[in-house]
């Protein structure tokens, strides 16, 4: 026979955080003690080099509702919030951070906003304590512009806390670094988004994983996204839009060149006398070329690992499950 499926799945990437570890899972089931409802924590260990999978274990001796994957090696927090939601069996599924940063005394005010009707509750660190200028300024700035362009108004896409109903999921399929977009997914999917404030917590112990590097990162990622959106059933409009850009500047180049030449306007000068050919053809049409064919990898890559069922991730061990 087999168990029922819980009521709630939270899942958490977890990488060199033996420090928080065991308040974190004391303080979760405290509070899904004070929820009475069914669940399972899912640990997902991305390669920690510290004892924080030998604590993992632990906790998964002590109760079998404590699952943990333990990767191979590390592949981002991407990977390990896919590997959580492939792995989750629960009707809502919450992803976290193992920091201490994220409250899970919120957890109720999540679940409560989404028995209001909603398919999303997103977590917003209204009252963020970061480092302004090295952190807080950045995010704003990202998530201003991913709001934008993705056309889901949230405050704060970073925040790892949230709530989301199962169907919302089911077909999400993550790559780069896409897990903080996972709310556009679910708007496009048909499901209704919204946030609420959340408590956030200053790092007390370990040290951040993030740095501006990833913010370009997500710069890549949201051009990406946007492409996904905007072209991926449609990708003509984009690629032709770009020929003939790249044709009417050429005619408009060659146009002048041949002027140069044969009407001394604005001055006279023979095609090797001036850059204008080489620089407009040859420069221009490369550039466009080494874009469109980074979109064109994009979906090499997604067809790759659709079709074929192939995971983003190699699991190591798996326990409880």
């Amino acid at each position: 026979m087999t168990s029922p499926s819980p009521k709630l799945s939270l899942f958490l990437p977890v990488y060199n955080e033996e420090e928080n570890l065991p308040r974190l899972n004391a303080k979760i089931f405290e509070a899904m003690a004070a929820l009475g409802q069914t669940f399972e924590i899912i640990y997902v260990d991305d390669g920690s080099r510290d004892r924080s999978l030998e604590l993992l274990e632990q906790f998964a001796t002590a109760d079998s509702r404590v699952k943990v994957i333990a990767f191979r090696r590390n592949y981002g927090q991407t990977a390990a919030m896919a590997a959580g939601i492939h792995a989750a069996q629960g009707e809502i599924l919450i992803p976290m951070d193992a920091d201490l940063q994220n409250d899970p005394a919120d957890i109720k005010r999540l679940l409560d906003k989404l028995d209001e009707g909603f398919d999303v509750v997103s977590g917003w660190r209204k009252d963020r304590q970061d480092a302004f200028l090295s952190r807080t300024l950045p995010s704003r700035l990202a998530n201003a512009l991913i709001s934008r362009i993705g056309g889901v108004p949230l405050h704060d896409y970073g925040c790892s806390l949230k709530a989301y109903r199962r169907e919302v999921l089911k077909d999400v399929n993550l790559y780069g670094e896409m897990h903080r977009f996972i709310p556009i997914y679910a708007a496009w999917a048909g499901g209704r988004v919204t946030e609420i404030p959340v408590t956030h917590h200053a790092r007390t112990a370990g040290v951040s994983k993030y740095g501006i590097s990833r913010t370009i990162k997500v710069v890549f990622d949201l051009v990406t996204i946007k492409f996904m959106a905007s072209y991926l059933t449609k990708p003509i409009y984009l690629f032709g839009g770009a020929g003939m850009i790249s044709f009417v500047i050429s005619l408009l180049a060659a146009a002048m060149a041949f002027l140069m030449k044969f009407a001394d306007w604005p001055k006279h000068a023979d095609f090797i006398q001036t850059p204008l050919p080489v620089v407009a053809m040859v420069l221009f049409a490369l550039g466009v070329q080494f874009f469109l064919m980074g979109l064109i990898a994009e979906i090499v890559v997604r067809t790759y690992h659709e079709s074929q069922g192939k995971p983003i991730y190699a699991v190591k061990a798996r326990y409880n499950f």
